[in-house]
């Protein structure tokens, strides 16, 4: 399936730069899959939108101000000329942590890639936090270890020093206000290097009205990381290499899962965070022979959702507006059907909706 299949224009006025005031002003737009129609609706609609019989599960992934911004140090081991040495104390570096792989040990990408050796070493704030490359991979990716030289952590040294990793399309530097509002209200599990944006828009009061209204909620973990956000730089979809990201899937929300699926209660995932990991959590309970549709524990989602998937785990779909010729767009295309994906984001663009993270969501059911 070509890529270009999955593209279309918006005009950069568009796309959100800042959250609104408050997180369940935002737009709703409903999209019913079988008929195609559409309704404009706000967000605090919710409520009263749904049954009161649906089961909702959020990603309760916390952000990490996984931004650094540092200098070179050079190699550990070589003897610079005075020249080197000055160019790599002054060189400014930019280190992005994309995946925990270890204790300390991160994947990242690190921008000026290419004149960064392995062992080489980037210092952050007065030096009180710094990386070593370990490794390089492929598509500018890096392998590097955090250490911490002052009596604080090395998760407290980021906490300090970090940046809030806001996506590239927002063209400003981060802000205070971004700590708050570049993370859902239930996060709770720090590791994510970008929000499940979808759940950006709830609130406390929305989540009480849900409650009384007779839904019920469940919560997942999935690390947000690079296979969410990674451009395609392939001709086809298929082609294009996800890469895993982890998650986990507590006992008690794989029983609520599975007994909604036995009650015929409609399954809402409140992101496409959520969807692949419960599509993962179903592809692996299938491969194994398992009696329930759905296994808890920790995993690796290393699964494409393309047009043409089997769902079998989720029912509706709450999400923001993804890029053009993304996987996100492939995988809402595969739940709602392509067309009436690009028809209901051509219509959204009419009514001028907020576009991407900081921006509007669809109900597709």
């Amino acid at each position: 399936m070509r890529v270009d299949e999955f593209d279309y224009h918006l005009p950069t006025e568009l796309i959100a730069q800042r959250a609104l005031d408050r997180r369940d002003a935002s737009r709703l737009l409903l999209l019913d899959r079988n008929s195609g129609r559409l309704e404009d609706r706000r967000f605090a609609q919710l409520p009263e939108i749904l049954t009161g019989r649906e089961l909702l599960v959020f990603n309760n992934a916390r952000v990490i101000p996984a931004r650094l911004f540092g200098k070179r140090v050079g190699l550990h081991s070589q003897k610079p000329s005075r020249k080197t040495l000055r160019e790599h104390l002054t060189g400014n570096v930019e280190v992005f942590l994309t995946r925990k792989l270890d204790a300390d040990v991160w994947e990242a990408l690190v921008r000026p890639g290419r004149k960064m050796q392995v062992g080489e070493k980037v210092l952050f704030g007065e030096g009180e936090l710094r990386a070593e490359i370990l490794s390089r991979g492929e598509l500018g990716i890096r392998t590097v270890r955090l250490s911490a030289t002052n009596s604080l952590s090395v998760e407290k040294n980021l906490e300090r020093l970090g940046h809030v990793p806001l996506p590239p399309y927002i063209h400003r530097p981060d802000e205070p206000a971004d700590r708050e509002r570049y993370q859902t209200v239930f996060a709770r599990q720090p590791g994510a290097v970008a929000a499940p944006t979808a759940g950006l828009h709830f609130t406390p009061e929305i989540l009480e009205m849900l409650k009384a209204k007779g839904c019920e909620t469940c919560e997942v973990t999935l690390a947000v990381g690079l296979g969410t956000f990674q451009p395609v730089h392939t001709e086809t979809l298929e082609e294009h290499k996800i890469h895993s990201e982890s998650y986990e899937i507590s006992p008690a929300t794989a029983e609520k899962i599975c007994r909604a699926r036995r009650d015929s209660r409609p399954i809402l995932a409140v992101g496409t965070t959520v969807v692949r990991t419960l599509e993962d959590a179903a592809a692996r309970a299938s491969a194994a022979g398992s009696a329930v549709p759905l296994l808890p524990g920790r995993a690796e989602a290393q699964i494409f959702i393309l047009p043409g998937h089997r769902f079998h785990a989720v029912d509706q779909l709450l999400t923001n507006f993804h890029l053009p010729k993304s996987t996100l767009l492939a995988l809402v295309a595969a739940f709602a059907g392509r067309d009436e994906i690009l028809a209901a984001y051509k219509h959204a663009m009419q009514e001028k909706y907020r576009f991407y993270s900081y921006g509007d969501c669809m109900l597709i059911r």
